[in-house]
């Protein structure tokens, strides 16, 4: 294994536990994470599933961001994506400053190109490319948007808001991603869309999931069901609504909701029975695959690992599947096969996960918590682990 110790999340738990003056015993019970479990993750002898992870912030009144050490911020620094925040915050931050004189923007259509090129290529796992012409075109399509004051161009303000979510959500900064999700509210209600209100909820719900507030979460599942209600019928809403199911069935799951989340499972499956794949329908991958790949999420979510593996290993993506989603599935199927002690299949779909996509695996929280768990199992793995762990700057 590693010849020097790195900061797993076992430890960062320990340093927040002892600055609030916590034993082991106190902090088990204000979080309701058994004792035993709470002692072996300090130790490092097993990871922090996100369930875990989620009650110790709550119980130490931490952002899940402080247990997990995002976002991870030397491996940024190597890879040169620390300096494309700044812009993209102050992209963010003129949204109601009307039009800029300094700019003019081009025709809507050429603007719209950008904007769903930039949609493509977040899927495609290209993060670097995207952050770094996202700031440029937001306040290009700002100005359009003040200018023109059409429907079209508060809408397509919002996708590029919405692509900003994607960045900060994909790199490890919720503070930019709340952000973004804000914006992308202000620019949906002006263009009144009732589709593009109900992702937004959705989208924020993942928010509340990552930061283990699973109730307000469901709370934000539920308006953004009841507000695509009011979408006209047709498939674009029966998309959004599938997927607005799959958020909510993973949000059960990690709650330890099993007859939730699989009601909400039931559901999706139903819409993409009728849908089909309609992986093209604002770029959500919303199909059967989507709702096979979120049932081992919510397997793993409920601990149900080895059935989670199993359902994992029978699945086979799409090749034209986008690789981002390739590669969260990967991470996903990793950490359970790692949970079942199926270590060495465990690291085949890490290293899966890093082909599909390697600028969102190096600072996925699941590709590094599993890493942790691998390494904690002290087992011997492949001479490819400790260069694996190296990628990852651990």
């Amino acid at each position: 294994m590693h010849s020097l110790p790195h900061d797993h999340t076992g430890a960062r738990i320990k340093r927040l536990r002892l600055e609030r003056h916590l034993t082991q015993r106190a902090l088990s019970d204000l979080s309701g994470v058994p004792y035993s479990t709470l002692t072996k993750t300090e130790q490092n002898v097993i990871p922090a599933s996100p369930h875990v992870t989620a009650s110790l912030a709550r119980a130490m009144r931490v952002e899940v961001a402080t247990v997990t050490g995002q976002p991870y911020v030397t491996a940024l620094r190597a890879d040169e994506l620390d300096v494309l925040i700044q812009p993209i915050r102050e992209a963010l931050d003129v949204y109601d400053l009307g039009a800029d004189p300094d700019i003019t923007p081009r025709p809507q259509q050429l603007l719209h190109d950008d904007a769903e090129a930039l949609l493509v290529a977040v899927r495609a796992g290209e993060i670097k490319q995207t952050a770094s012409r996202l700031p440029g075109l937001i306040q290009e399509v700002t100005t359009a948007a003040h200018t023109a004051d059409s429907t079209e161009g508060w809408l397509l303000l919002a996708s590029g808001y919405r692509t900003a979510y994607d960045v900060a959500s994909k790199l490890g900064f919720p503070d930019l991603a709340t952000i973004a999700l804000s914006r992308m509210e202000w620019a949906a209600q002006r263009g009144s869309d009732a589709v593009v209100g109900g992702m937004y909820r959705y989208m924020r719900a993942l928010t509340y999931l990552r930061a283990g507030q699973y109730r307000t979460g469901d709370r934000l599942i539920r308006m953004g069901l009841g507000i695509l209600d009011q979408a006209e019928p047709g498939r674009e809403r029966d998309v959004l609504t599938g997927q607005l199911h799959l958020g909510a069935a993973v949000m059960a799951g990690r709650a330890q909701g099993k007859d939730q989340a699989t009601n909400h499972l039931e559901e999706a499956e139903r819409i993409a029975t009728q849908t089909g794949d309609a992986s093209e329908v604002h770029w959500l991958s919303f199909g059967p695959t989507n709702v096979s790949v979120h049932r081992v999420s919510v397997l793993a979510e409920l601990d149900e690992y080895g059935e989670a593996a199993q359902v994992g290993r029978a699945l086979t993506l799409p090749k034209t599947w986008p690789a981002s989603r390739r590669s969260h599935h990967f991470a996903e199927l990793a950490r359970a096969q790692m949970w079942d002690g199926d270590l060495d299949d465990a690291f085949a779909n890490l290293l899966r996960a890093r082909k599909a996509a390697p600028q969102q695996a190096r600072y996925h929280q699941t590709v590094r918590e599993t890493y942790d768990g691998l390494e904690a199992a002290k087992r011997q793995l492949p001479d490819s682990f400790l260069s694996y762990g190296s990628w990852l700057g651990v």
